[in-house]
């Protein structure tokens, strides 16, 4: 009888260290709450090895991405992080870019390749190779051999809502003169109308 109770009770104990040292480790293994969402681009001509990765892993489209996430992009590819109200980056070929954001500000560190800022509602804080900080606007690019921002211009597919806008807005005024001008010479424009004889 007493050695069937110490089994019970070591058994007992075993299962709650067990319990215990488990829910510690996911405790510990949290990475909190993603900022933003990644989106790859290109990858046509490269290998089956190539791929953008997060963290050291082979990332896709649509993975979210974390505080303190290392993002790096193979030759041939390139990888735009959406952080939501915080803004746009894109990262270039061959880069390797540490990003730090707080859902508000966003800022890293770039050791290979270039950053550019698509969007931001402040400036992005990025520091160098070379252990300087740069300041980059909507537009800029910093490269991590470089100290200095560089502005570059706004890719042809960041401003094709205008260029649709423009088309569709110039064909909506043609139609509302051409409208216009008709009414006008039938009705106020002095013209002459006859009756069909009977």
């Amino acid at each position: 009888m007493k050695s069937k109770l110490w089994i019970q009770k070591a058994l007992t104990m075993c299962s709650l260290i067990a319990l215990f040292g488990t829910t510690s480790m996911v405790a510990v293994a949290g990475t909190g709450k993603a900022v933003g969402e990644l989106k790859i681009n290109g990858g046509g001509s490269t290998t089956e090895t190539s791929f953008v990765t997060v963290n050291g892993e082979p990332a896709q489209t649509g993975r979210s991405v974390f505080d303190s996430s290392n993002i790096s992009t193979p030759e041939g590819m390139t990888a735009t992080v959406n952080l939501g109200k915080a803004g746009k980056i894109l990262l270039g070929s061959n880069s390797s870019f540490t990003l730090n954001s707080d859902g508000a500000l966003i800022s890293g560190t770039l050791t290979s390749g270039t950053v550019t800022v698509l969007s931001a509602a402040r400036a992005v804080t990025v520091r160098t190779l070379k252990g300087e900080t740069v300041e980059l606007n909507a537009g800029e690019t910093a490269s991590a051999s470089s100290a200095t921002a560089s502005s570059k211009a706004a890719s042809s597919g960041d401003n094709d809502w205008v260029i649709w806008a423009l088309i569709f807005g110039g064909a909506a005024v043609a139609v509302v003169l051409a409208a216009t001008a008709d009414n006008d010479t039938n009705i106020g424009g002095g013209a002459t109308v006859t009756s069909p004889t009977r």
